[in-house]
């Protein structure tokens, strides 16, 4: 009978070192897994600032452009020959346009295309090829080879067809 009570405490003790074991090892991965909430939090803080900044970088950009704009129609508002002043502000636009790569949609002659036109009305014509673009109503804009707005245009349908 001691030889089982011998063999019933080593097996106690050993369940007893396998427990302190498991917890040891949980508490270590808890500890962990917390490490890593806090780091994947402090993350995210991070992106979220960094995200900001280039947020209002960009707009500081483009709005200090936009007053670059509005200085020169103001000087062409009160300029003794408006047209001039127009003319460099249309300057300064199509400059701006080229270095941020907008560029305009070459429309009038060219073939109807519902990814880069949008067709205002369209006009009955014998003497013209179908879907023929034949006037232009609003000038539509590429960004980077993306649509930015498209050309709002006037469209033959060829009536002998």
């Amino acid at each position: 009978m001691s030889a089982k009570k011998s063999t019933g405490k080593k097996k106690e003790q050993q369940e007893k070192k396998s427990e302190k074991i498991i917890k040891e090892e949980m508490k270590e991965k808890e500890e962990k897994l917390l490490r890593t909430i806090a780091d994947f939090q402090n993350y995210q803080k991070r992106m979220e600032k960094e995200i900001k900044i280039q947020v209002d970088e960009t707009k500081k950009k483009y709005l200090t452009e936009l007053i670059d704009l509005y200085d020169l129609l103001k000087i062409a508002f009160n300029d003794k020959k408006p047209k001039d002043g127009l003319k460099l502000m249309i300057n300064n636009i199509n400059n701006f346009f080229e270095k941020e790569q907008i560029k305009f949609i070459e429309c009038v002659g060219k073939k109807f295309d519902h990814n880069l036109h949008h067709a205002v009305t369209t006009i009955n014509k014998n003497d013209c090829e179908d879907d023929t673009i034949i006037e232009e109503i609003k000038k539509g804009y590429m960004f980077n080879e993306k649509l930015l707005r498209p050309s709002q245009v006037i469209v033959v349908k060829n009536e002998k067809k």
